[in-house]
Formats: structure tokens, C-alpha cells, sequence
């Protein structure tokens, strides 16, 4: 009888067991995909050693391709290349069910000290910004194929208009000095000088002289010896002493600041010209949605660097009916040439011309010091219609209305209606009927800058805008939040007559950030046809 029961205790053990390994079968539980990750850090001391860390996901089991023929499949290895080079690493990781995740990363083989002799030389190195092409700029990243990329301001380049910029010289050593040498002149900055008689244009390099545009002495930016430690592997360089720059005074390491810090960090890229004989050094500052890219050389030989340019012709033109009024905003000359483009001529700095009829005329200025000269053309275009009625007066109540200009209100404060963004349009203020007006002539871009009041527009709901223009014409304008972040609105205009628009401040808010709005900006659409027109009564409510 107990063997028996023996037996039946077993049989019924083992059918239990059955049927709970057939539950689990059924209730079986996935295991979640793999999600393959890793860092990697260079060897301090052996710069041939890379250290990998593991930081993948739902894996047991690990593959890695180093890029050089060799592998590995432990899960935090160590390798060491046997050469200079830059290699594609690939880890794979797997789980218990087959399934796998790779991830890819590129490591850049190469010894630091081959970099540093690069950049500061064997005893030491002297670099200036390319004086061909462009050697600054600032886009929204840098990617120039991204969907979203934009350029906000198109650059400098040796074309006569910032020549002090191309005599600066940064120069490292190999004990770990860093120099800057001004060449005695320097550059009023925009969003430092503003507002003083040093802003946009080059001037003596004085500590009297560097004063910014909230009366504080920014004089640690001159001339000066500070010290700087170089991260090969990673690709940065923080120089260290109160006024250390490059690129842009005002180019901190996270932010623009309109005094001197004490420590500026920022990403540079060192390039070995080979037998051109001329090295590049690129360098880099990156913000939340702005890139400052720079680009500076030195020369093996110093005698075959371009020379620099000292003269750059310019101008801008304010046409009323069939007169325009030229103004001169060359840099460097002493005499001037202009032909209308009419068979008319004139020697004077600022003249005005009146023309026999409407159309469009190429004006042509000469510039010259007396030993180089510059030239430039533009296209005028002139119409018998001219503006003889004020705008519309505004009736919102003050109250609900932010103005930003508008003689029916009182304005915000700091607003400045022709900031020197690189434009060629000029702008003046006009009076029709006792009513303050703005004529933006051949415009291809203009800004109203009031970055030192930005402004809270989210309560409100439209930007109001009145805009005259002799003929027909199709420009965009755009609102901009710090980033900078922007949205262009397309306008068509009323041939001779004022254009009233109550433009929904939804158009921008997919971009903009309503918030802290403090710029706006107009623009000829691309068109490349310079229109003029008037523009009044500008305020949100």
C-alpha cells in the first residue's frame, strides 16, 4: 500500500509539472529588444589605447569591430591600434532571443603632440583670419544641408569694410602662452559698442577708446599675454586670463557677454596644409541655435599672404519721386565717383540725383585712397508717385498696444531702427504731414533691433504694420526670439497707397517664442529687386 501510494504521489507530481511547464509555454514572456550604446575615452598616456564603456541595453552577449581587423567580445574592452588613423568601431549587442542592436562611432587615432606642434609650432605659432572668401559668419548650426539651417548674418570677408579684423594676431607657444597683438586698431562690435562713436568701424586701440555701450572699461580685450591648454583629443581650446578672445570679443564659452572673462572655451579644428604651406585653423562657438564659425591661417611664408584691403565702396539711396538722395557708406577713401547709370556723373561724397523717368538704373560708385581704389554697382529703381498722406491713425487703445513705432503712442524704450546688420538698404525718417514715417530704401534686408528691451507678446494677439510703396511690391517680415529664431510672412503691397496689416501673431509662434521677441526684420523675399517703401504704426496688441 505505501509503495502505491508512492507511485500515485509521483505520477501526480509529474502532472502538475506538465501542466505548469505547458502554462508557461503559453504565457511565455518576450524578451525586450536590445538597444546597443557605448563611450569611448583615449589613454592619457599611450594615445594608441582606447578605453570602450558598455552602456547597452536588454543584452547578454556582445560583438565588437574596431575598425582595424581586429574584435572583441568582452563587454567593456580596452584596444590599442598600432597606428595614427580614424576608425569606424561598431558593437553589436544581442539577447537570449537572437534578436541584435549596432551602434557605430567614429575614434580619431592621432598623437597630440603632432597636433599641438600644429597649432602653436616648436616654439611657437601666429595665425590671422583668411583674408580669402569669407572667414566668419553666424548660422542657425553647422549643417549647411539641414532642412532647418539658416544663415543670420552672411559674414565678413577682406573687402575693405572691417579692415583692422585682418591685422589681428593670435599667436600660441609651446610653453603654453597665448598672445594677442592688435596692430593698434580695433573693431566696434555690434552688441558691445552701440550707441558710442566707436561702433561698427575700426578705431586706435586705446584703453581710452574701450569703453562699452554701458560705460564700462573693456580694455583687458587689447593687446595682451594669457595662457591656454589645448584638448587634442576632444578638439577645444580654453584660453585663461581676463580678456582672452578669439573669433569675437564678445563670444564667451556658452553665452555673448559685452565685458572681458576670465576663461574662454571653444572648438578648434587643426589642419595641416602640407606643401601648400599654408596651415587653417578652424574655430567655433556654439550656442543654443546660433554657430559661429571662423576660419584663420598661417603661412609658412608670410610674403605670399594676400594683402589686406583697405578701401570697400558703398552706399545706400533714399528715392522721393524721380530724385534720389545717395548716401556714402564707403570705408577707407578719400574720393569718390559715381556714374547714375543715366549718363549723369558726380564727384561729391553724398550727392543727390533727379532722374528724367521712372525705370530702374544701375548706379556704379568708385572708392579709392589714393592708391587702391574699389567699386560697386546697384540697382536704383525710381517712380513718379510719391507719398503725400500720413498713414491711417491707429485707433486700439494705448493701453492694449505695445508700439514699437508709431507717433500715435508712446514707444518702448531701447528700440533701434536701423541696426548694422551687414544691409545694403538705407533707412531714414521721414516726416509726412507732422507724422514721423520710416523709408526703407533698395531694400534687401533690414532689421529693428531691441535686444535691450524684449518684449512679452504672448498676451497679445496681432502685429499691426502700415506700409507704402510707389508700386506694387513683395517683401517678407519676420519676428525674432533669441536663438536666433525666425519665420518670414509674405506681404504684398497696394501700388500708391498705404498697405494696413494685422498680421495674426500665430504666423510666427511655431518658431518664434513670444515671450522674449527683440528683433523683427523685413526683406526683399529673395526677389534681388531693391524696393523702397514707407512703414508706420508698428505695435502689437
Amino acid at each position: 500500500m505505501k509503495r502505491t501510494l508512492n507511485y500515485f504521489g509521483l505520477w501526480s507530481l509529474l502532472l502538475v509539472l506538465l501542466v505548469s511547464c505547458g502554462d508557461d509555454d503559453d504565457g511565455a514572456v518576450v524578451s525586450p529588444d536590445p538597444i546597443a550604446s557605448f563611450q569611448f575615452e583615449v589613454d592619457d598616456t599611450n594615445f594608441f589605447k582606447v578605453d570602450f564603456t558598455n552602456f547597452s541595453q536588454n543584452a547578454e552577449s556582445y560583438a565588437w569591430d574596431f575598425g582595424d581587423g581586429n574584435s572583441s567580445t568582452e563587454e567593456n574592452p580596452s584596444h590599442t591600434y598600432d597606428a595614427e588613423g580614424t576608425y569606424t568601431v561598431k558593437l553589436t549587442a544581442s539577447n537570449a532571443s537572437g534578436a541584435s542592436s549596432g551602434k557605430t562611432e567614429t575614434v580619431e587615432i592621432s598623437d597630440p603632440n603632432t597636433k599641438l606642434t600644429l597649432l602653436a609650432g616648436t616654439d611657437s605659432k601666429t595665425w590671422k583670419l583668411i583674408r580669402e572668401g569669407t572667414s566668419m559668419l553666424l548660422a542657425s548650426g553647422p549643417d549647411p544641408s539641414a532642412a532647418d539651417y539658416q544663415v543670420f548674418w552672411p559674414g565678413n570677408s577682406n573687402d575693405g569694410s572691417r579692415p583692422c579684423l585682418y591685422d589681428d594676431e593670435f599667436t600660441f607657444t609651446r610653453d603654453g602662452s597665448y598672445i594677442y597683438n592688435d596692430n593698434g586698431s580695433f573693431w566696434g562690435e555690434f552688441g558691445v559698442f552701440d550707441g558710442t562713436v566707436n561702433f561698427e568701424k575700426c578705431f586706435d586701440a586705446t584703453a581710452a577708446n574701450m569703453v562699452n555701450k554701458d560705460g564700462v572699461d573693456v580694455s583687458a580685450w587689447l593687446s595682451g599675454t594669457h595662457s591656454y591648454s589645448y584638448d587634442a583629443t576632444n578638439n577645444t581650446i580654453t584660453l585663461t586670463g581676463e580678456g582672452a578672445w578669439i573669433g569675437i570679443p564678445k563670444l564667451g564659452t556658452s553665452e555673448e557677454s559685452t565685458v572681458p572673462a576670465s576663461e574662454v572655451k571653444f572648438n578648434a579644428t587643426v589642419v595641416d596644409g602640407g606643401s601648400t604651406g599654408v596651415d587653417t585653423l578652424y574655430v567655433n562657438f556654439s550656442y543654443d541655435g546660433a554657430f559661429w564659425p571662423f576660419t584663420y591661417v598661417s603661412y609658412a611664408d608670410p610674403s605670399v599672404e594676400p594683402a589686406i584691403v583697405s578701401v570697400k565702396a558703398d552706399f545706400g539711396a533714399a528715392a522721393n519721386g524721380l530724385t534720389v538722395n545717395f548716401e556714402n557708406k564707403s570705408s577707407g577713401a578719400t574720393t569718390y565717383s559715381w556714374d547714375f547709370g543715366d549718363g549723369g556723373s558726380s564727384t561729391e561724397e553724398n550727392p543727390s540725383h533727379t532722374y528724367a523717368a521712372e525705370g530702374s538704373y544701375d548706379v556704379t560708385l568708385t572708392a579709392s585712397d589714393g592708391s587702391s581704389s574699389n567699386s560697386v554697382t546697384k540697382s536704383v529703381s525710381v517712380s513718379a508717385a510719391t507719398l503725400t498722406d500720413p498713414a491711417p491713425t491707429p485707433t486700439e487703445p494705448e493701453a492694449n498696444v505695445i508700439s514699437i513705432y508709431s507717433d500715435a503712442y508712446t514707444d518702448i524704450t531701447d528700440v533701434n531702427t536701423n541696426p548694422n546688420w551687414g544691409q545694403a538698404t538705407t533707412v531714414t525718417e521721414e516726416t509726412v504731414q507732422s507724422d514721423n514715417v520710416l523709408l526703407l530704401s533698395n531694400l534687401n534686408y533690414q532689421g529693428i533691433d531691441f535686444s535691450g528691451n524684449q518684449q512679452d507678446v504672448s498676451g497679445k494677439t496681432f502685429i499691426h504694420l502700415d506700409i507704402w510703396s510707389a508700386s506694387e511690391i513683395t517683401i517678407n517680415f519676420s519676428l525674432i526670439s533669441p536663438g536666433p529664431n525666425e519665420t518670414p510672412y509674405s506681404i504684398t503691397t497696394q501700388a500708391g497707397a498705404w498697405t494696413s496689416l494685422d498680421i495674426a501673431l500665430t504666423e510666427f509662434s511655431s518658431v518664434v517664442n513670444l515671450t522674449e521677441v527683440f528683433q523683427m526684420k523685413f526683406d526683399d523675399a529673395g526677389s534681388g529687386s531693391s524696393p523702397s517703401f514707407y512703414v508706420d504704426n508698428i505695435y502689437f496688441y
